[in-house]
């Protein structure tokens, strides 16, 4: 067991273009617009003008970016692209925002009466987060992934990304999952930075993660703040 541990952070160049990624598919990057010179782009997000350049690079590769010569660079939208946070559906109010996250507890305990079936033990690795999107404290994360997956985890080597840290610590790729939208109170367990008191109404997603056999692997029941977080879910190929 730990607890309060921060979660190994992702280089930043990766989280500099997960950032760029969602704010294209929020279309707070349209389609056709023209990113800021890199120098300046570069200090406005406090980073290395090299570092930008590794981040752009990716934007490349995906479809999304275009450079032209002595012009500058230009943002081309395309649906459905993948990335580390593709299946992240918290958004702030006005669009995207950087995914960043911090570990509370990671236990291994029986599974939770009255969660749908998922994997073939009868406990469970039960991960619990507070969810930031570009520093703002967002939602609480309680993450459920099948016992047999894993004889031990170290709260210390868990990526920011949990499908990251499955599959390239665990094996185990998370390829489709169905997502149930409500509301439900706040945990008791909430951290206290989160800006919602135990007991109140939250937006509330409950989540059944597949492998890429098909199989139920995981669960989790998320809590967010709908007063400064949207759940969107982006369906069809046409631009947003």
């Amino acid at each position: 067991m730990a607890r309060s541990r921060p979660i190994t952070a992702l280089p930043i160049y990766v989280q500099i273009s997960e950032m760029l990624i969602r704010d294209i598919a929020a279309g707070r990057l349209a389609d056709g617009a023209k990113l800021p010179p890199e120098r300046d782009m570069a200090a406005s997000l406090n980073t290395a003008v090299g570092t930008l350049r590794k981040s752009l690079r990716i934007l490349e590769e995906k479809g999304l970016l275009e450079r032209v010569q002595g012009s500058g660079n230009y943002i081309r939208h395309r649906p459905s692209v993948a990335s580390v946070y593709s299946m992240l559906r918290l958004e702030l109010k006005e669009g995207g925002g950087m995914p960043t996250a911090e570990v509370l507890s990671v236990d291994l305990l029986p599974k939770p009466a009255g969660a749908p079936a998922f994997g073939p033990s009868s406990d469970g690795w039960r991960f619990r987060r507070l969810r930031f999107l570009s520093g703002v404290p967002a939602a609480m994360e309680e993450i459920w992934l099948d016992g047999s997956l894993a004889e031990t985890i170290e709260a210390g080597a868990v990526s920011e990304s949990l499908y990251l840290f499955y599959r390239e610590s665990l094996g185990v790729t998370i390829l489709s999952a169905e997502d149930r939208a409500s509301v439900a109170p706040v945990p008791d367990w909430t951290d206290p930075r989160f800006p919602m008191r135990v007991g109140e109404i939250a937006g509330y997603v409950e989540r059944v993660g597949r492998d890429s056999l098909g199989r139920a692997v995981e669960f989790s029941r998320n809590w967010f703040d709908p007063k400064t977080v949207n759940y969107v879910s982006r369906i069809g190929g046409g631009k947003t």
